[in-house]
């Protein structure tokens, strides 16, 4: 078994592995709107999760702005 794949050819495995936890995160955002929406008054709840759900959607605006090319861009030395 080689123990230096070819870097052109995607692992199913590893590739498997990260939607699953890309899920598990997505997933995961909901809830912590809840949590937090508990931790305050009931005036207050609606509030929070809004904030949790728009700070979801500016961290996915900002990855397609800034970290898909850090991610995947050329490298640089």
């Amino acid at each position: 078994m080689d123990r230096f794949p070819i870097m052109g050819v995607p692992d199913t495995g590893d590739t498997a592995w990260m939607l699953i936890s890309a899920t598990l995160v997505l997933l995961m955002t909901p809830g912590l709107a809840f949590f937090y929406g508990g931790m305050v008054r009931a005036k207050s709840v609606l509030n929070m999760i809004m904030m949790s759900v728009s700070a979801m959607g500016v961290v996915t605006v900002l990855w397609a702005l800034y970290g898909f090319s850090l991610a995947f861009g050329d490298d640089v030395g």
